[in-house]
């Protein structure tokens, strides 16, 4: 755990560059919009929870997935 900490620690004191500053507000960006988009959804009572199956192409169940 301490080596993983070292690691960032390291990561943070290094600049980056224009490209990789841009791609890391980029993500947030989308972050953000997928945020708001999910809070606006309505909420499902009594659903299954999870992913959303549409999007990972399968339905678990009671530990048994199955595709569709």
């Amino acid at each position: 755990m301490v080596e993983n900490s070292e690691k960032q620690a390291a990561a943070k004191a290094r600049p980056l560059n224009p490209a990789a500053q841009r791609a890391l507000a980029e993500a947030a960006e989308r972050r953000k919009r997928y945020d708001a988009e999910e809070a606006a959804r309505p909420r499902e009572f009594g659903g299954r929870g999870g992913k959303d199956p549409n999007r990972y192409g399968d339905w678990e169940v009671k530990g048994i997935a199955s595709d569709f």
